[in-house]
């Protein structure tokens, strides 16, 4: 299992020196994400600062961009990383794409298929030089001229991950994507019982196998050294499942667990601008099903044993903080791959 953090939440004019401390603490891996600003900036700073940590966007968001000009990003950092990029994709939620990244949205599951589709058969393109033929649902790409392509590249896969909640976009993930990007808000159970047999639904249907997609997932983490940073910890997971649970997107994972009527008061708490009572509405026996809470010094174990033959993939939901310690962050790698290490 790899071990990956979050990148580019310090700003942009930092992006470079902050990956290379990831680099020196031993993670694996680092992803950007699309929220205030461009997920693919970071990446490309990041690239040329480090040799050996892989980048990769969660999420970017497919429909804010053509096919063409996510594969044109994505091209460029791959040479750029030396082979190290991961497109991560997500469709986002209506309302953002229709009303604020003005740009369709309908029928978003098979719509993001034909997407990645047309992104293989654009790299395809400027790796071969084979004529455009790709004629989808959504999407065409019949036309290039050596002035328009990006060219062969020394690392011409570029691994595709999809990021979902619900069955529909998990087979998509398994019909179509190298890995699958698991939110956050949920639980062993449900990534047992309900994502990962639908991945393999969809890979089935493609001829491919479950073990063609990984997994990736930020978690829940709290812990604390004292009585105060604990309870801050804990209460910090509770106001985030709090936030996912409202939306109805996320709703899946609390039905799943038997607190659908929970999910629906959240809701209404929400639309009335009532966040702080949200919080105190989530259960412990829900808190403990999503989040891992666990001492500092027994956290990485508690992580790699929940997740082990789960996800190939994790990190923590919450960033790095810029005054940490190379040297804590290092124990804590260390503790997460060797099983008796203990971080300090």
């Amino acid at each position: 299992m790899k071990l990956d953090t979050q990148l580019g939440h310090r700003g942009l004019s930092a992006a470079a020196d902050e990956a290379r401390s990831y680099e020196r603490m031993g993670f694996d891996g680092a992803w950007t994400f699309e929220a205030g600003h461009d997920p693919f900036l970071p990446v490309a700073l990041a690239a040329q600062a480090t040799e050996r940590l892989a980048l990769g966007t969660n999420i970017a968001v497919a429909f804010a961009r053509s096919p063409m000009s996510m594969a044109q990003a994505a091209w460029d950092l791959q040479k750029l990383s030396g082979g190290r990029f991961h497109l991560g994709l997500g469709t986002q939620v209506r309302a953002h794409v229709e009303r604020r990244y003005s740009m369709p949205f309908d029928q978003p599951v098979a719509r993001l298929v034909d997407y990645v589709r047309c992104l293989q058969a654009i790299w395809q393109n400027f790796q071969t030089g084979a004529k455009p033929s790709y004629e989808g649902r959504f999407y065409r790409f019949t036309l290039m001229n050596p002035m328009f392509s990006g060219g062969p590249s020394d690392h011409p896969r570029i691994p595709i991950w999809i990021a979902g909640v619900n069955p529909l976009v998990c087979r998509a993930a398994g019909e179509v994507a190298d890995g699958f990007h698991v939110h956050p808000l949920h639980s062993v159970s449900y990534l047992r019982e309900l994502v990962i047999p639908a991945i393999e639904e969809g890979a089935k249907r493609a001829g491919r196998r479950r073990a063609d997609i990984q997994l990736y997932s930020p978690v829940f983490a709290a812990t604390g050294d004292t009585p105060a940073e604990w309870d801050r910890s804990v209460e910090e997971i509770r106001r985030q499942i709090s936030f996912y649970g409202s939306t109805p997107t996320y709703r899946p994972v609390l039905e799943h667990h038997g607190h659908g009527d929970l999910a629906r008061r959240l809701s209404d708490l929400a639309r009335r601008g009532e966040w702080k009572e949200m919080a105190k509405l989530v259960p412990d026996r829900l808190l403990d099903a999503i989040g891992v809470i666990e001492k500092s010094s027994a956290l990485p174990n508690a992580i790699r044993e929940r997740y082990a033959g789960i996800l190939d993939r994790v990190s923590l939901y919450f960033p790095i903080r810029a005054e940490d310690s190379d040297a804590a962050w290092q124990a804590f790698t260390k503790a997460f791959r060797e099983k008796d290490a203990v971080a300090p």
